[in-house]
């Protein structure tokens, strides 16, 4: 019954917290009134600077739902002006006349949404798989010289190949993702093996193994390797209530924080998108009260914990970043439209 009311409170908090997002914008503390962007900083670091709600900095730019969509970029070098005079504050270029030259300068790279850094291999990499994109991709069936095991520098064959690439990764089906609250297979997270290139087709197809974390055996699988998108989005809040748990934590962990990649059971079919940026909640305590020789367990609300930008979006699920928790994030913590 506890849980049930849980669930009921918690449909009913999202509405709620979806109206909020109509309150004023509140500035961060010290908030400058002039920054130079400097190569280093991201649209992250730049929207905790000035805002308390960093996933509005949409806002502060003034930008439609389309321009966050396709947002104009942010250069080392410009100068944030921020204007206080209006009912709302709001931040502009300033426009810096700077003299002629006659030399070409390398060209200039906009700042990402977040660091590549923490992200990258995931982007690179294909994290989950359906069962049927499982069951197409090729699958090693014998290695070089009828050997056991296999690496980098071997040759591995396979079945047939559908659609021939030219880069290949190697991958070992892992966990399946099972969602906390329907128990459904939402996928499987597919663990990253090594690197290979095509010799041959038919059936078997040949592979030379390029780059090998560990030893392909038969059974691994390969996919193309996938283009890595440009960490290019906006942080905003989704356009409608979403809520989500925690699936895992990257790593085989149950307690993350600060730049953990958590997996979420909610992808693009619920209306999920890069850039999206939800609130993560710390579960209520369970106490005890003992009042006139009766015990009585209360539950405690929800608590806010902190916010996870998502950064990539599979059909069923999503991994997000943890931009800031005052508490570790644990598996089937509750996330949402802030």
């Amino acid at each position: 019954m506890r849980r049930i009311i849980s669930a009921l409170l918690f449909c009913i908090s999202i509405p709620l917290a979806l109206a909020q997002t109509t309150k004023p914008l509140e500035l961060a503390e010290g908030a400058p009134e002039r920054h130079t962007v400097v190569r280093g900083d991201t649209l992250w670091d730049l929207a905790a600077k000035y805002l308390k709600d960093p996933y509005r900095w949409g806002e502060l730019w003034k930008m439609n739902a389309q321009q966050i969509k396709r947002p104009h970029w942010i250069y080392p070098g410009q100068v944030l002006v921020l204007d206080k005079r209006g009912p709302t504050p709001q931040l502009t270029l300033a426009v810096i006349k700077e003299p002629l030259r006659e030399y070409v300068e390398p060209q200039k790279h906009a700042i990402p949404a977040i660091s590549p850094r923490e992200i990258e291999p995931f982007l690179s990499r294909p994290l989950v798989l359906d069962q049927a994109g499982l069951d197409a991709a090729p699958r090693v069936v014998a290695l070089q010289d009828g050997r056991v095991i296999a690496g980098a520098g071997d040759t591995v064959y396979t079945t047939g190949v559908a659609v021939p690439g030219k880069a290949w990764q190697i991958f070992r089906p892992g966990k399946p993702l099972i969602d906390p609250e329907t128990r459904e297979t939402l996928g499987w997270e597919a663990q990253f093996i090594g690197t290979a290139r095509m010799t041959a087709n038919g059936v078997p197809a040949s592979f030379l193994l390029l780059t090998t974390s560990e030893e392909v055996t038969t059974g691994d699988r390969l996919l193309p390797t996938p283009r890595m998108d440009v960490m290019s989005y906006l942080p905003h809040p989704p356009e409608k209530a979403i809520a989500a748990r925690v699936l895992a934590i990257y790593g085989g962990v149950n307690f993350g924080g600060p730049q953990s990649v958590v997996v979420l059971n909610r992808g693009s079919r619920d209306g999920l998108e890069m850039g999206h940026v939800l609130s993560v909640d710390q579960a209520g305590e369970v106490v005890e009260d003992r009042y006139q020789g009766k015990k009585t367990e209360f539950t405690l609300p929800n608590a806010r914990n902190g916010l996870v930008f998502v950064f990539r979006v599979f059909d069923r699920v999503a991994y997000a970043l943890v931009m800031s928790a005052r508490q570790p994030v644990v598996v089937g913590d509750s996330v949402h439209t802030p």
